[in-house]
């Protein structure tokens, strides 16, 4: 499949830049992927589509403030590090700025209280680098960090908290779990006195999230693996709504690949505790083991996850419902307006 087969125009208006207020004033399409029906709504009203018996999937992974700036030791010039993974050790897997000015053996400096030492250098312009500090690296972070937000997104985000979900808790991510944005403590409680159960997983958003594909057929491209963590709590729950008759339903495309992951091990049987690490790449022609129903925000075009909702509810449907979002002035991206892709069948 070529690439160009999930392009679609995009004026940059409709780039979110800011999040809402209300996290739950956001606007929802809905789209039956057995009919191809389309309905407008707020995110809010998102409850008179869930069942009793459903269960809502939730990524909890907490977003550190990975970006950090700082100076080459040697000259003086500007360094931008974005952290993607802890590889123990006081050393990282980053992406660096500008990299053909940092090469192995370069010292970048953080102010007073913090500096580090390129390594490696990896595949794709990555590089492997080792901190050096005095006192506890993550409050040193907390202190210098700022939110890793996408390139796309200008604006500078007043509130930090509002590029977290409200359920997050397991810190690793160089990205948020978008879709999960939406939810409310309030909502997320409203949800489960109508029946519906609740479930969490972790996958720690990496490398991929900021790399945009850069073949031009589909199955040449290769996923950056993420780590991604699935508790026997869960993975019980899942088997209990598809016993019951009951849908699964991601809240967004981490918690969608993880999900599969775990059911692509089990094949067929019942889900059991997993942690490792994911590359899976879902595109048209995948066959989905665990989920039944997506929610999640609007995608990059040509991206892997315009791919994944392609696979889970038809291209062409997908393609629809994107023309009429931008139709429609729809919010996109990371900041922006939700999508519901759901069957009525478990």
């Amino acid at each position: 499949m070529n690439v160009d087969l999930y392009d679609f125009e995009l004026p940059e208006s409709l780039i979110a830049q800011t999040p809402l207020e209300n996290r739950t004033a956001s606007r929802l399409l809905t789209l039956n992927k057995d009919s191809g029906e389309m309905e407008h709504h707020t995110f809010s009203d998102i409850i008179n589509y869930l069942h009793p018996g459903d269960t809502l999937i939730l990524n909890d992974t907490r977003v550190i403030p990975a970006r950090l700036f700082g100076l080459k030791e040697d000259t003086g010039a500007k360094a931008e590090v974005l952290l993607l993974h802890n590889l123990g050790d006081n050393r990282w897997e980053t992406l660096v700025k500008p990299g053909k000015r940092l090469k192995k053996g370069a010292v970048i400096r953080f102010g007073d209280e913090l500096s580090a030492t390129i390594e490696e250098e990896t595949d794709m312009g990555g590089r492997i680098i080792r901190f050096h500090y005095e006192g506890i690296f993550q409050e040193i972070l907390d202190r210098l960090g700022q939110m890793p937000l996408p390139p796309y997104i200008k604006e500078k985000l007043e509130d930090k908290e509002r590029y977290q979900t409200v359920y997050a808790k397991h810190e690793g991510s160089a990205a948020a779990p978008t879709a999960g944005l939406h939810f409310t403590t309030e909502l997320l409680e409203a949800i489960k006195q109508k029946g519906v159960r609740i479930g969490f997983l972790t996958l720690h958003v990496g490398l991929g999230t900021f790399r945009p594909m850069s073949v031009d057929v589909v199955e040449d491209h290769v996923m950056h693996a993420e780590y991604y963590s699935l508790s026997q709590e869960t993975a019980d729950l899942i088997n209990e709504t598809k016993k019951n008759g009951g849908r699964v339903i991601a809240v967004g495309t981490t918690s969608c690949r993880t999900l599969e992951t775990v059911g692509n091990q089990f094949k067929g049987q019942d889900l059991a505790a997993s942690s490792g690490w994911t590359d899976i790449f879902i595109y048209p022609g995948y066959t989905f083991k665990v989920v039944d129903a997506l929610i999640t925000n609007f995608h990059l075009p040509k991206s892997t996850l315009v791919m994944l909702v392609s696979a889970l509810a038809g291209r062409e449907q997908i393609m629809k419902a994107y023309n009429e979002a931008v139709k429609q002035q729809y919010r996109f991206f990371s900041f922006g307006d939700s999508m519901f892709i759901y069957s009525d069948r478990g």
